[in-house]
């Protein structure tokens, strides 16, 4: 899926640049530019107050997305679908979804749902989850207030026990072993550049991390790449996951929060109170696990 292209930009471009010149202030390199005015009808009275009385809030998530997000049939369905029904509870209103396709990157997606929509059929959501945090990257999109962290994730190897049977593998073991990758995904460039190429030739490409899983089961592979939460939803008898050492890879774990508009900060923090609510009781662990999930809780 293109979301995990964009994910894979965000971390090797954004989260592996150089520091600013004061490491204590992440924009002290960025030179503020004039925030664009909304255009469309559909931001108007998107305030908290407003969305209360209305009794709704609305919440773009990427589809086609599993375990995070993405249509059984008609149901909505996924770790990121049941924390934005957190929120809404805690608001005391209805969740309604918006499933959208990632765009060429994660500022269009930021443009598209929440401060301006898309140019054609767009419509304007009230939060956005699963948005990559990082403190740098929150000067560059001044239309969007960057909170309400809820987890950590993090890539990590599954892999056949009956292959390896002692330990996990490494890295270096592909250079003689097939290992699966999501297509165009940032295991994929990790893999791919590694030590010059070396890996290349038993890198195989699957549409999505599930498939490559599908591949791992079936003896196809010997073991697969990706997001640990991936891994947990779809390991199966046989299989094992660890998070070995990475090296060379920049930034192996991310933070995950939400996306609000900059006008509407009070909505902003009613969301990341509902969160911290949410991680505080067990509520957001108990989600994680209901998809086979282990929550890593973030620094907040």
């Amino acid at each position: 899926m293109q979301w995990r292209l964009l994910l894979g930009a965000f971390l090797l471009a954004g989260l592996a640049a150089p520091l600013p010149a004061r490491a204590e202030d992440p924009c002290a390199d960025y030179i503020p530019q004039p925030k664009p005015q909304n255009t469309g009808r559909d931001v108007v009275g998107q305030d908290l107050d407003t969305i209360i009385e209305r009794g709704f809030i609305t919440f773009a998530l990427y589809a086609d997305n599993p375990p995070y997000s993405w249509k059984d049939g008609s149901t909505p369905r996924g770790v990121d679908v049941e924390i934005a029904r957190l929120i809404a509870e805690e608001l005391g209103v209805e969740p309604r979804f918006d499933f959208f396709t990632a765009g060429e990157n994660l500022q269009a997606d930021l443009r598209n749902t929440l401060w301006k929509g898309a140019v054609i059929g767009g419509r304007i959501s009230n939060v956005m989850l699963r948005v990559p945090y990082n403190s740098a990257f929150k000067c560059r999109v001044e239309q969007v207030v960057f909170t309400g962290q809820y987890a950590e994730e993090s890539i990590a190897i599954a892999y056949s026990t009956s292959v390896y049977p002692d330990e996990g593998p490494t890295v270096p073991y592909f250079r003689f072993d097939p290992v699966g990758v999501e297509n165009d995904s940032i295991s994929d460039f990790y893999l791919s550049g590694f030590a010059g190429g070396q890996l290349a030739g038993n890198i195989r490409h699957f549409a999505t991390t599930g498939a490559a899983l599908e591949a791992l089961a079936a003896g196809e592979v010997a073991a697969v790449m990706g997001p640990l939460g991936q891994l947990e939803h779809g390991v199966g008898e046989g299989m094992a996951i660890h998070a070995p050492p990475l090296p060379g890879f920049a930034v192996g774990t991310w933070t995950l929060g939400v996306g609000v508009h900059f006008a509407y900060r009070p909505l902003g923090y009613a969301v990341d109170d509902a969160i911290y609510a949410g991680l505080e009781d067990g509520r957001i662990e108990a989600i994680y696990a209901r998809y086979g999930m282990t929550l890593v809780k973030p620094e907040r």
